[in-house]
């Protein structure tokens, strides 16, 4: 089966414009099984005056009620921006195997800062780490914030 990860990250855009326009962070995520989406999350922390309403966390909290499990391994995660620090360790912890991002977040992101750890192997029970697939629509992801 050929994944369109481009198809799959307007749905993400999709989803972080409905988060801009109620005054959230823009950003959204799904998850992705057997080429089906199964789950959404828009980013909400404003809205829900909730620090930890982001988009991954929602759409994770959709997918392992809907699959009465934590163990998200046969799922792909697109985001349109790289998971925070926070959100890499509940994609660590269910095993999501494949993450899809639009846009990288620098200080405060779970690969490209200082605490990577959706790159980190020395957490032997979260196994290896997840496939990164970076910069899928990025400029689109950008201009969210304009």
């Amino acid at each position: 089966m050929v994944i369109d990860n481009e198809y799959f990250m307007k749905e993400c855009l999709s989803l972080a414009q409905a988060a801009k326009e109620r005054g959230d962070s823009p950003v959204g995520s799904i998850l992705v099984r057997k080429g089906e989406i199964i789950a959404r999350g828009i980013e909400g922390g404003k809205t829900h005056k909730d620090i930890t309403y982001h988009a991954e966390i929602e759409a994770i909290r959709e997918a392992t009620a809907l699959l009465n499990t934590q163990d998200l391994s046969d799922c792909v995660m697109y985001t349109t921006h790289e998971p925070c620090i926070m959100c890499a360790y509940v994609i660590r912890h269910t095993r999501i195997p494949s993450i899809v991002i639009g846009l990288t977040t620098g200080d405060i992101g779970g690969a490209s800062s200082a605490y990577p750890l959706l790159k980190d192997t020395g957490i032997k029970k979260w196994g290896s780490p997840p496939q990164l697939i970076m910069g899928v629509l990025e400029e689109e992801c950008r201009a969210l914030h304009h």
